[in-house]
């Protein structure tokens, strides 16, 4: 994982480019990890926003997983989250109800659990504050799940992201991974952890002698996708949730793909739970855990087309 907090994930906005969904992504920061305003997908492309009704409404509550008295008394865990950042998580076309994959994994949870979950939007900056004054039991934010907040809050892995790399449909270039990047024009955002990959990519292709990267820095993804869809540039380096959003939405889905692939540099996310509720995070880890193991998880990631990022384990506190 990137040694900064912050560097693995960037604030992702969803602009509408003639017409076409098309995500902007601004500088790190506003909500470190990924937390960014967007809107939901153009019409024109419903495999964006699949309807996984029936995929929750199948998740059996889990008798061998005991929830606090507390929370199951009241039959609802309160979750706080920035709910902005398709696929994650953000605003159905109605401009009120909570949907992406986060929010289907925390329903499933609840399930799990035998209670409900209540969504509550906030600015990122406010989730571990408002956790930590016990004004939520829950956040789920594409939040990293780094060393430096393990110090303020728990955390249980539910997604592994990282860099992605993003071609035009079809693969004209032929990219498969980080080494056929070698000799090709790449655009970046300027001071990412993208940038910072590829200038490493740039050393190691050296190393191989092989041709050097062009390394294009711009201050958005719009500028990027832009580039790509002309072929000034032969592959964006993005974040793996916000890659497939903008492959499955920009043009309907027929500007540009996904590289396959592990994620590049990736690190978890993690729900965020309370340092003095081990209890809870303990409920949260094996409801998620049996969620995993019974395929229903997968199914959920798969529905949104964000498998890559599938855990094995939904570890305790398990980023670096």
């Amino acid at each position: 994982m990137p040694s900064t907090p912050h560097t693995l994930t960037r604030t992702w906005r969803l602009a509408v480019l003639t017409g076409l969904a098309a995500l902007v992504t601004a500088a790190c920061g506003g909500g470190p990890d990924g937390a960014g305003g967007q809107e939901p997908a153009a019409s024109g492309a419903p495999s964006a926003i699949p309807d996984t009704t029936a995929l929750i409404e199948a998740v059996q509550k889990d008798d061998a997983v005991t929830l606090p008295a507390k929370y199951a008394q009241a039959g609802m865990l309160h979750l706080a989250s920035n709910l902005q950042s398709a696929p994650n998580n953000f605003y159905a076309a109605d401009g009120k109800t909570p949907i992406g994959y986060e929010v289907d994994l925390a329903k499933a949870i609840g399930k799990k659990l035998g209670v409900a979950v209540h969504h509550q939007d906030m600015a990122f900056g406010s989730l571990i504050t408002s956790l930590q004054s016990g004004r939520v039991d829950l956040t789920m934010a594409a939040m990293n799940d780094t060393k430096t907040r393990q110090a303020q809050i728990d955390f249980v892995d539910y997604f592994s992201s990282g860099i992605t790399i993003m071609v035009r449909k079809g693969n004209p270039d032929q990219i498969a991974g980080p080494d056929t990047l070698c000799g090709k024009n790449v655009a970046v955002v300027q001071g990412t952890s993208h940038q910072k990959f590829a200038e490493e990519q740039n050393g190691k292709c050296a190393q191989a002698g092989k041709p050097a990267l062009t390394v294009t820095a711009t201050d958005s993804d719009t500028q990027n996708q832009n580039q790509l869809r002309t072929g000034r540039v032969a592959a964006i380096l993005n974040d793996l949730p916000s890659a497939v959003y903008i492959s499955r939405t920009a043009g309907e889905g027929k500007f540009f793909e996904v590289v396959p692939g592990e994620p590049i540099n990736g690190g978890p996310y993690g729900i965020g739970v309370n340092k003095e509720n081990k209890p809870l995070a303990e409920a949260i880890q094996k409801a998620l855990q049996s969620l995993i193991a019974d395929g229903g998880y997968g199914k959920i990631l798969q529905a949104w087309g964000v498998e890559q990022g599938a855990v094995k384990e939904a570890k305790l506190n398990g980023g670096s």
